[in-house]
């Protein structure tokens, strides 16, 4: 199958790009190109920052990002395809830029593959029930450090 993919794609775009390029001219069929190219790494870049912050948001609160990391890669996914010279790739590299399109693909993906993904946590870390996405240390293993006992030698 993949190597389907990469047989009809390429074949997919010559056709489209030879097509656009005899109703509209050379010139702006590259121009063309060029343009989705810096439009989309623009939005690529705005939309990698915010997930970047969404993801930063979980893990400070003590959730597993997965969702977070699967639009991540969905929008370097973007970001190739945005980059590469063709509208059959621009055309899908928007989409999955749109928010609403990329959240499905990821539950998609999600759904999909979650029998194969390993649930792991740090070590020394449980699971509230009243919080399951939440992380909280064992009793056994908080350090308490008293610092009222300072003698005035160390001030």
């Amino acid at each position: 199958m993949p190597f389907l993919i990469f047989l009809v794609v390429p074949l997919i775009e010559l056709y489209l790009l030879m097509t656009v390029g005899a109703r509209i001219g050379l010139l702006p069929t590259l121009g063309s190109i060029v343009l989705t190219a810096a439009v989309g790494s623009t939005h690529v870049r705005r939309q990698g920052l915010a997930i970047l912050r969404e993801l930063q948001i979980e893990l400070s609160q003590g959730g597993l990002p997965g969702r977070q990391v699967v639009e991540g890669m969905l929008v370097a996914v973007a970001g190739l395809l945005l980059l590469t010279p063709g509208f059959l790739t621009d055309a899908v590299g928007f989409a999955m830029l749109m928010p609403s399109i990329r959240s499905r693909t990821a539950t998609m993906l999600l759904q999909r593959f979650s029998h194969r993904m390993v649930h792991m946590r740090p070590p020394g870390t449980h699971v509230r029930p009243e919080d399951p996405n939440r992380l909280q240390p064992r009793a056994s293993e908080i350090e308490i450090i008293d610092d009222s006992a300072v003698s005035s030698d160390d001030e």
